[in-house]
């Protein structure tokens, strides 16, 4: 797979705007604000193909990333920023259910959690969510650099905790700025793709 040959594809807020093809999809799921657009762009060694919004909760739809036509990077919005009408979060939590119950590409959701924090009551919502739909998934802790090396652990027995992950589940620390954990995510998707 040639990740020089990614590209931005297409943007989605119902099931006939979505790409045509039986390409696996990997999509990526957490709070307005956890990272998910920087996330996207270092695994893709880019600087600027998901764009980071300035203003948390302004992604309100969903995109989709091609990937040497072999793979979807899909962008969920981000949910829980307070600042976003009821009406809005209806919606997006109407089209993003849609996108994940009835996609049969999607291979694999991942979590994103901020590692400095436990997670909110709106991740272990989305969490208990993604269970009962009974998705394939893994949780990615974003921000690593943010934090001591020491407190590490520590965070990521906090967050396997709140979520009351099962002992299978894995929690991968990552840092967008050093890509610390990226080739780790990388063998988790391939696993999941087979690409």
């Amino acid at each position: 797979m040639n990740l020089n040959n990614a590209k931005y594809e297409v943007t989605a807020v119902k099931p006939q705007q979505y790409p045509e093809n039986n390409i696996p999809e990997i999509t990526f799921v957490g709070r307005s604000n956890v990272g998910k657009s920087s996330l996207i762009n270092s695994l893709l060694n880019r600087k600027k193909l998901a764009r980071v919004a300035a203003t948390p909760g302004k992604t309100q739809v969903i995109n989709f990333y091609n990937i040497d036509e072999k793979l979807y990077f899909v962008d969920l919005p981000g949910y829980g920023y307070a600042k976003v009408s009821k009406t809005i979060k209806s919606t997006w939590g109407g089209f993003i259910e849609t996108y994940l119950t009835t996609r049969e590409q999607l291979k694999l959701v991942i979590m994103l959690v901020d590692i400095r924090h436990s997670p909110s009551s709106d991740d272990k919502l989305m969490y208990q969510w993604i269970l009962n739909v009974g998705l394939s998934h893994l949780i990615v802790a974003t921000k690593l650099d943010k934090i001591p090396r020491s407190k590490v652990k520590e965070r990521l027995t906090d967050i396997a905790k709140t979520l009351q992950l099962d002992e299978a589940i894995s929690i991968i620390p990552y840092s967008s700025e050093t890509k610390q954990g990226r080739e780790e995510l990388w063998n988790e998707i391939i696993t999941y793709t087979g690409e």
